[in-house]
């Protein structure tokens, strides 16, 4: 059985090296090839005048009709930014809270008031301490002169 299988692979082998690719499947590919250069050299064109290059030639249709592709392209790199934006702000305030839960939990291991959302300033005031709290007299006045004249007028 082995020796079957080897004789049917020599058999093959030698059968692929022995038949070179027929004439009519060469002018099959130089035909597919001169089509994907000049399908090439298009999307050169094309990507040349969507970066605004080479647009001497073109008429007013292939200006309108670029100027419209630009704004759809514009308009769908918009809303995939704010798709972008709208993942990273849900993934912040998911850190926020995770946050919030760590700072409580903390808070609560150690005996702190908890302040509340992160970022409210309502909620974070401080009773004023003695030094705040003292009233202090200052000068108010205007003086335009040396500050020796100012303790001269009074």
């Amino acid at each position: 059985m082995h020796g079957t299988i080897e004789r049917y692979q020599k058999h093959t082998k030698d059968s692929q090296t022995n038949n070179p690719p027929s004439e009519h499947n060469m002018q099959h590919l130089k035909r597919e090839a001169a089509a994907m250069m000049k399908k090439i050299e298009q999307l050169e064109t094309s990507k040349r005048k969507l970066l605004g290059e080479g647009l001497g030639s073109c008429t007013i249709e292939e200006l309108q009709q670029l100027e419209q592709q630009l704004e759809r392209s514009v308009t769908t790199i918009r809303e995939r930014k704010m798709q972008v934006y709208k993942q990273q702000i849900e993934r912040l305030k998911e850190k926020e809270k995770a946050l919030c839960a760590e700072n409580a939990m903390l808070c609560d291991k150690f005996g702190l008031q908890t302040w509340g959302r992160a970022g409210s300033n309502e909620e974070r005031a401080v009773a004023p301490s003695a030094e705040i709290s003292e009233v202090s007299d200052v000068e108010t006045e205007l003086f335009i002169g040396l500050p020796e004249t100012r303790h001269k007028r009074h």
